[in-house]
């Protein structure tokens, strides 16, 4: 009788748990090796430094060098970020390893210049892999049908979240939070906007989150902030991980996420564990990762990028939409997943692919 593999090398890049850049696809590399390895797998983490998606070429030669040191028949899981601009670095070691890509978020949807190109290489990479990870049925959907990946080949595990206590949040609800890297994709600009156009009211904005990623970005930002006249409302506050993190959200009113786009949304989730509201742009997975309470109540406000102005305008002055919201963020706290299940749903994956 054949043995299962209980063995996983995950290739994840070199500043995966950096406190400086923390970001959502970060704790999830960390979380599912620490996950697997409780339950039981050697587990066996491969740091590759390099600027992913775009690795200079001694970035590339360290990520080949890593690839060809694992020993063949290898179950490998790799960083989707990492390797899915490089086909050809990836492609040829299909043959001789079993490669799990796990894709934060398509290449496609970083609304870079060079975008339509690392298109393409994500899709050469995809189509070489054994399995493909997406974080959410959505983000599965959008690999199935832009990269014509077979849907047998795609699984969703989606990202768990830590039991925290309930954050009461204040009368006023003028505590608003916002959690991501500076970047595009995340609409900081669309954000700031929206505040400027509820600057009749009383509240204060902490937008944190990696300042690293995109140093222009990070300056527009800056620079609409003061155009705007909301320096002193707006804070530009910087990464925070572990306690301070969750200090950020036990002193939230509303958790704000203006994003363009997202795969899943680990924020929203991290939100509603702790009973926040979140207002959110309807885009992507954001309103299935938002959820409905049992009783068919959303834990706050889905909204076109354009409506984020009135919906702050809406719960920062209606008191009873904020305690309606706040109750069902309460309530839908219950249904949140944690991380063992996310590393549960991976390890039956990495297990089928080690057994074919």
């Amino acid at each position: 009788m054949r043995t299962a593999v209980r063995s996983v090398h995950v290739v994840v890049p070199a500043d995966v748990g950096d406190p400086r850049v923390p970001s959502g696809g970060n704790t999830y590399d960390l979380r599912v090796c620490r996950g697997l390895a409780d339950a039981g797998w050697a587990v066996d983490q491969v740091p590759v430094a390099g600027r992913w998606p775009r690795p200079d070429a001694a970035a590339r030669a360290g990520l080949a060098a890593a690839l060809a040191a694992l020993p063949d028949a290898a179950v490998v899981l790799l960083d989707g970020l990492v390797v899915c601009g490089v086909p050809d670095v990836v492609v040829p070691q299909a043959d001789r390893l079993r490669l799990v890509v796990l894709v934060h978020m398509p290449l496609a949807d970083a609304g870079t210049p060079d975008a339509g190109e690392l298109d393409g290489r994500e899709r050469a990479t995809l189509h070489a892999a054994s399995a493909v990870i997406a974080t959410s049925r959505f983000a599965a959907n959008r690999l199935i049908d832009h990269h014509g990946v077979a849907d047998d080949r795609v699984h969703v595990v989606a990202p768990g979240t830590d039991p925290a206590p309930v954050t009461p949040g204040s009368a006023d609800g003028t505590r608003l939070l916002s959690v991501a890297a500076v970047t595009p994709g995340k609409g900081q600009d669309t954000l700031v906007g929206a505040l400027a156009s509820v600057a009749d009211l009383p509240w204060h904005c902490t937008l944190v989150g990696s300042v690293d990623r995109d140093p222009e970005f990070v300056a527009e930002v800056r620079g609409l902030i003061g155009r705007l006249g909301l320096a002193d409302r707006v804070e530009l506050a910087g990464p925070s991980v572990g306690a301070a993190l969750a200090d950020r959200y036990a002193a939230a009113d509303l958790v704000v996420l203006a994003s363009r786009t997202e795969t899943f949304g680990m924020v929203v989730t991290e939100a509603l564990a702790r009973g926040v509201p979140v207002l959110a742009t309807a885009v992507g997975a954001l309103p299935d990762t938002v959820g409905r309470t049992s009783a068919g109540e959303v834990p706050g406000l889905l909204v076109p990028p354009d409506a984020l102005g009135s919906a702050l305008r809406r719960w920062l002055s209606e008191p009873e939409l904020r305690e309606r919201l706040r109750s069902a963020a309460v309530e839908r706290r219950g249904s949140v997943a944690g991380w063992a299940a996310t590393s549960r749903a991976m390890a039956a994956v990495l297990a089928e692919v080690g057994a074919s």
